[in-house]
């Protein structure tokens, strides 16, 4: 089904690389991060499924943020991304450049912890040929955390969702 023929869904389940204790979270490292921000934003709730080593206590621990490029910019999303001090490294496997779904280039960018991820994320995005970063910024609502055998669950209030400007339940 696409986004056209049902323009809202109910509920996603994913996964994430990096979520810290206000459930924002890092995705991408999989390279199929900008299709999984629209089915979010898309979304009534999205809830993400992890084990205990994907929590971090900021966003950036990993030390790598995706951003994705289109092909016509990269040079100049290199140069800029480098500039900024993110060292940008075009994703490869193997020998070959990873393309996503979308026809794009992924860059792995060097990042230390993110004090400020909205700040950021917009930042990034401002830089043209940049079309979406692995930040995904109040977008969930409940994260489930798998350890040891056992479900933990970290959730938003009905508060912090309406601050936020999303529906309360």
């Amino acid at each position: 089904m696409s986004l056209e023929d049902s323009p809202s869904i109910d509920i996603t389940v994913d996964g994430a690389d990096e979520v810290d204790a206000g459930l924002d979270l890092i995705k991408g490292y999989g390279a199929a991060f900008l299709r999984e921000k629209v089915v979010a934003a898309a979304s009534r709730r999205l809830i993400i499924l992890v084990g205990r080593e994907k929590l971090v206590p900021v966003l950036g621990s990993r030390g790598k943020l995706p951003i994705e490029v289109v092909p016509f910019a990269v040079g100049f999303c290199r140069r800029r991304l480098a500039d900024e001090g993110y060292a940008p490294a075009l994703r490869k496997n193997g020998a070959a450049t990873v393309v996503t779904d979308n026809g794009n280039l992924v860059f792995d960018c060097a990042v230390g912890p993110i004090t400020d991820a909205t700040r950021l994320d917009g930042a990034l995005k401002s830089i043209p040929g940049v079309v979406g970063t692995g930040l995904f910024v109040r977008m969930a609502h409940t994260v489930l955390v798998w350890d040891e055998g056992r479900v933990t669950t970290m959730s938003r209030t009905a508060s912090e969702r309406e601050q936020e400007g999303g529906p309360p339940s």
